[in-house]
């Protein structure tokens, strides 16, 4: 019994990881397309635009690296840019 008990404690753990996993935030790579989404829709300066690209290829060569986190704050740098008022 104790093993019974022992062995459904891993698989529930297992399938948790597994359920997490799929609801886990969006990678770097969708949040790359939804910035370059948001940069259709506005007119910047050329400053904020080189500005932008600049933190585009920042984030593009940090995500493509698998440095998440890095690109992750390159995009909020960027979006904050496009999103400003």
């Amino acid at each position: 019994m104790k093993k019974f008990f022992i062995v459904t404690a891993i698989v529930s753990a297992s399938a948790m990881a597994s359920f997490s996993a799929a609801f886990a935030a969006p990678s770097c790579e969708d949040n790359l397309k939804t910035m370059e989404e948001s940069l259709k829709k506005v007119k910047l300066s050329d400053a904020d635009m080189k500005a932008v690209t600049d933190l585009k290829a920042k984030a593009t060569e940090r995500c493509t690296a698998e440095d998440d986190g890095r690109a992750e704050g390159f995009i909020a740098d960027a979006m904050k840019i496009i999103t400003k008022k």
